[in-house]
């Protein structure tokens, strides 16, 4: 196929979901593909190869595809990037949260040289990030870098679609590499929801995206399901003794309780989008089958680090027990997460260090408060305590 005719995506961001995920989804569907990384090895190999190899790996079968019309500019090249966008037909973003910031002024300067170029057709930025409200979040950062008359250019031409990215991809070690640094290892799972709403122009065409509205259905299935499974396999694990991930889904007990935690918020989901309940636990089971994949590799440490941020007001294990008392719904195994959550101590963890500093200094109500945001009359405090000892203590 003549490249000059295909479809261009520009990608920000060329790690693990950049490649094992975005990347194969838009060659598939017909793209080339250009990078955007701060790797120089990475973009060497990139415009060396104009190709590379992800392992598709399910329990019981591993097979290996070539993505190929691929190649990569330097993101640290502004000039070299705008030149890219400038006639970008799609952009994505993977680069993590605390990098977006960053990639705002070369997004910008390839936008204005579109509108330089009389390049007023719609281009969608479709965000892969782990951000909630991350849209509002990137405009606000693109706002700021405008006048009135770009800002105005800016809503009329350009789409900011946050998306929900399930695939789990663990962290590639040179062993997994096999040589090839390009290499990754995804699983098979690979939907692709994205906010319908926010579209500008035509939707694109890409293999296996689910345009959705309203789209905070997806936005929270993702982080009170899935985020919510994975952390509580993970800090159960940890409280096991297991060192993997799969370990602990296959754990009876742990699976017991995980997907019983799964699913009230799974009923409390139902109940706030009127979505039926048998259809989001048919996600919490394929998620238990998943989690159990050997072949991924990932550690219980790695998915229950950072607690102090899982544990917030809004995120996987508070934010799924209140949408529940929100529905009349007891999250007496969610409650059992937040306890265990508070007992993850691996001594590496920077997070997981001043949570204990802070559970020994200010004890575990006011941690819970503090923390998660949850208020000393509200009724978890006592669910949550009535798994330590008659202390409270953790």
């Amino acid at each position: 196929m003549d490249k000059t005719k295909m479809k261009k995506l520009v990608a920000y961001g060329a790690g693990n979901i950049g490649r094992g995920f975005v990347g194969q989804l838009f060659s598939e569907s017909g793209y080339r593909i250009v990078f955007v990384d701060v790797n120089k090895e990475v973009v060497a190999k990139l415009n060396q190869d104009q190709k590379y190899p992800v392992r598709i790996i399910s329990p019981d079968k591993i097979t290996e595809i070539q993505i190929e019309n691929v190649c990569a500019v330097d993101g640290m090249d502004t000039p070299a990037v705008a030149q890219q966008i400038a006639d970008a037909d799609v952009i994505t973003t993977a680069v993590g949260v605390n990098v977006l910031p960053r990639i705002i002024r070369p997004i910008l300067a390839g936008l204005r040289k579109r509108w330089e170029n009389g390049n007023m057709i719609p281009v969608n930025i479709i965000i892969c990030e782990n951000l909630i409200d991350s849209s509002k979040y990137l405009k606000k950062l693109f706002i700021a870098e405008m006048n009135e008359q770009e800002a105005g250019v800016f809503e009329k031409t350009t789409g900011l679609v946050e998306a929900s990215i399930g695939r789990m991809v663990p962290v590639m070690t040179k062993e997994m590499q096999e040589g090839n640094i390009l290499r990754v290892w995804v699983e098979e799972y690979c939907m692709f929801p994205v906010d319908k709403d926010a579209f500008v122009g035509k939707i694109p065409k890409i293999k296996n995206l689910i345009p959705y509205s309203p789209f905070s259905y997806y936005i929270q299935r993702k982080l009170f399901i899935h985020n919510l499974g994975h952390a509580m396999v993970s800090y159960l694990g940890y409280l096991f003794g297991f060192e993997y991930v799969w370990q602990g889904a296959l754990d009876k007990t742990v699976r017991q309780i995980t997907k019983r935690a799964m699913t009230e918020a799974a009923r409390a989901l139902s109940a706030e989008h009127d979505v039926s309940f048998d259809e989001i636990m048919k996600h919490v089971d394929d998620l238990l089958y998943r989690f159990s994949n050997k072949h991924l590799g990932d550690t219980v440490n790695r998915v229950a680090g950072d607690p102090i941020r899982k544990l917030s007001a809004n995120d996987r294990l508070t934010g799924a027990a209140m949408l529940c008392l929100k529905h009349g719904i007891d999250p007496v195994y969610i409650s059992f997460g937040i306890w265990a959550a508070l007992s993850f101590a691996p001594g590496e963890d920077p997070s997981a260090k001043i949570l204990q500093e802070k559970i020994i200094q200010d004890g575990v109500i006011k941690t819970l408060e503090d923390v998660c945001g949850i208020s000393k009359d509200s009724p978890l405090i006592e669910m949550i305590l009535g798994y330590g000892n008659t202390n409270g203590d953790i």
